[in-house]
């Protein structure tokens, strides 16, 4: 299992990061370009966040079903192979925009954020960095999006910011809410959440079922590439981008995904594992194939 071929997913842009700070991509246009450049690095999947595409906007997500294809038809116009993983991310209980969003686009994979999270963030004199937030994720939200994507012929991955989520999803699959194996994505380095260490990954696999498709999501600067490096060696799966760090190993800010996906390239190629190709991906991750 470590030894095979790692699947490198792009998350290219995120929730809320402005573009007028970071120059994350924003347009179909935009984000297109940043997918040929991850997948050209070695990436078989996008994670794709939804920016409002009003000018002047493009700092705020959007839940119009006509932006999520227009992007998401950008996307695959320019890299037909790349698989798409589209966010649902949204606070309340109306999922109305990020179901629309799932049915307009049908990606191969969404994100199923799996439980409830105090969303934190001190700054450094311990004012908070935002308004404390709760990022609700009951259990009748959580089913209501496994019913859309299982409608849809939709996969979730499921996003766990703690280890009482993550022991979740084992009782989810039990009740065919997700699949068996699931997929699952470890969230480390949320303030509020699991940090960024290495060394609970081997403790974080015991509470997986059996074949767990499964890869961190590391939040944070170049401190991330050390958990990166031992979730290869563990034989997980991989992920990065500009929606999760802005920083390369040595430090220095990356100037687009490209060089994010490379980066992480050779962090597989150090633990012995090879890149796995976009229908490799499909394969290893039991997705339907390409046509």
């Amino acid at each position: 299992m470590a030894n095979r071929k790692a699947v490198l997913t792009c998350a290219l842009t995120g929730v809320l990061t402005d573009p007028a700070q970071h120059g994350v991509p924003v347009t179909p246009e935009q984000m297109a370009l940043e997918a040929r450049r991850a997948r050209d690095a070695g990436a078989s999947i996008v994670h794709v966040h939804v920016r409002n595409q009003a000018p002047g906007l493009g700092r705020l997500p959007s839940w119009d079903p006509e932006d999520a294809r227009r992007v998401c038809d950008a996307i695959r116009a320019e890299c037909p192979e790349l698989l798409i993983n589209l966010s649902t991310g949204v606070v309340g209980p109306d999922i109305s925009g990020p179901a629309a969003c799932l049915e307009a686009v049908k990606p191969e994979l969404a994100a199923l954020n799996a439980g409830s999270l105090n969303y934190l963030k001190l700054r450094s004199n311990d004012e908070w960095a935002w308004p404390p937030m709760l990022f609700d994720n009951p259990v009748e939200k959580i089913e209501a999006f496994a019913k859309v994507m299982q409608a849809n012929g939709i996969v979730p991955e499921c996003e766990c910011f703690d280890t009482g989520i993550l022991r979740s999803v084992a009782l989810f699959a039990r009740r065919a809410m997700v699949p068996t194996p699931p997929h699952v994505s470890l969230v480390m380095g949320v303030e509020s959440g699991m940090p960024n260490k290495a060394s609970w990954l081997p403790l974080l696999l015991e509470e997986m079922l059996p074949g767990t498709h499964w890869q961190v999501i590391g939040i944070g600067r170049q401190e991330v590439w050390a958990l990166h490096q031992r979730c290869a060696e563990l034989g997980g799966d991989l992920r990065t981008g500009l929606e999760d760090t802005f920083y390369l190993p040595d430090g220095s800010k990356a100037s687009s995904n490209g060089p994010l996906i490379d980066a992480l390239a050779k962090v597989a190629a150090t633990a012995g594992r090879a890149v796995a190709s976009p229908d490799e991906a499909r394969a290893i991750l039991g997705l339907r194939p390409r046509g």
